[in-house]
């Protein structure tokens, strides 16, 4: 199992999967081909029905320069091995096409082609959560310290940075206003939540001051600016919200917020390793759900959770988004997506209380709710994945 530094990637919104992804198979592309004339990029399947929205024509425009490179949209074809996938094609100043490769966003800003897994090593022999609790209570160890046993102590200065970047996605988005960029004319909300909560007696401001905190990094994230991926980029505004949240009403201090990021991690890249965090290949189950799941577990942590009670809490985090669907209204990663962060935070913190009322003992899993994620995902018909065509995206009509 890979190192959790692949979950949480700093990069710009709005889509970790069909805006980070494809400039990072550009960037690769054109590394390989920098004598090429021109070039010529083909997006099939959901990177083609929803691109436009998620900007990814531009990221792979300004990688390879504007006037270099022509975009082909294949939306009605799916490659076998992942529904993100883009042929780019290196040209020379005959037309004719010197180099050709075949990738496939797979999420999260990670890569793959045809020949290759992914791009990184595995750090961790475990890859399920059973074995993790094993080793933790066999050792009287927690979960951040069996990522700490296994990624070595400079996990800490790389999840500093991470922690930085969410706290400042936080801020910025409750201090901006106006509109998002794209057909919506879709309202920032975070600043005028994050106003009207001051108002409040203290349990309705706490959860408005939350949903305030959400929508600041989903907002953020919509326009383009810097956030972190957690697992994605249209779930990245759960994770830092709760964290926030604990460090403002709870005085959760930094190193307890790195340990639960550690914590977070882990949950994220068992679900990436197991299942898909991939919006197009699982719906958003795999995104929100996955972020709710990681969130659920760190603010159980933060709260003194035992090992079981952590795991029991990132269960429920990813088992009550089961069968959700990934439909964004003409392509954009706004609405739906961002008021699903907020709410995943608010649940996030449902399932801590849940969770710590009990001894950590239940029914399901967190490895079998992982393996039911995949294949209610394989079972989502393709159009509420990622697409555009399903859902909410086509009963509102909206087109890019």
């Amino acid at each position: 199992m890979e190192s959790i530094k692949e979950i949480f990637r700093i990069g710009n919104g709005p889509s970790s999967s069909h805006t980070m992804g494809p400039k990072k198979a550009a960037e690769r592309f054109l590394a390989q081909t920098p004598n090429a004339s021109s070039y010529q990029v083909t997006l099939y399947g959901s990177l083609a029905a929803t691109g436009r929205g998620h900007l990814t024509d531009v990221a792979i425009q300004n990688t390879l320069g504007p006037d270099r490179v022509t975009i082909l949209w294949e939306r009605e074809t799916f490659l076998p091995r992942h529904p993100n996938a883009l042929k780019l094609e290196a040209l020379d100043s005959d037309g004719k096409v010197t180099d050709s490769w075949t990738a496939y966003s797979i999420g999260g800003g990670a890569i793959v082609d045809d020949q290759t897994e992914l791009e990184t090593v595995s750090v961790y022999q475990d890859s399920k959560m059973d074995a993790i609790l094993n080793w933790c209570y066999e050792n009287g160890k927690s979960i951040w310290e069996y990522v700490e046993v296994n990624e070595g102590p400079e996990i800490w200065d790389y999840l500093a940075n991470v922690w930085h970047v969410m706290e400042a996605a936080v801020k910025r988005g409750l201090d901006t206003e106006g509109t998002l960029p794209g057909v919506l004319k879709y309202p920032r909300k975070a600043a005028g939540y994050y106003a009207k909560a001051r108002n409040f007696k203290p349990a309705i401001k706490k959860r408005s001051l939350l949903y305030a905190y959400a929508l600041a990094v989903s907002e953020e994230n919509a326009a383009g600016e810097e956030i972190v991926t957690a697992p994605t980029c249209g779930a990245s505004g759960v994770l830092p919200a709760v964290l926030y949240y604990m460090k403002k009403y709870h005085k959760s201090s930094e190193q307890k917020i790195l340990h639960a990021l550690a914590t977070a991690g882990l949950i994220g890249t068992l679900v990436k390793t197991n299942a898909s965090i991939s919006g197009a290949e699982v719906g958003c189950q795999g995104e929100v759900g996955t972020a709710c799941a990681m969130a659920s577990a760190a603010v159980t942590q933060l709260s003194g959770g035992s090992i079981f009670q952590i795991e029991y809490s990132a269960e429920m985090g990813l088992e009550h988004h089961l069968g959700l669907t990934c439909d964004p209204i003409a392509g954009l990663v706004q609405v739906p997506c961002i008021e699903r962060n907020a709410f995943a935070a608010a649940r996030a913190l449902n399932h801590k209380n849940y969770a710590l009322l009990s001894d950590g003992r239940h029914l399901i899993s967190f490895d079998k709710v992982v393996q039911t994620m995949k294949q209610t995902g394989h079972d989502l018909p393709h159009l509420y994945k990622e697409t555009s065509e399903g859902g909410l995206a086509h009963f509102h009509g909206l087109k890019l």
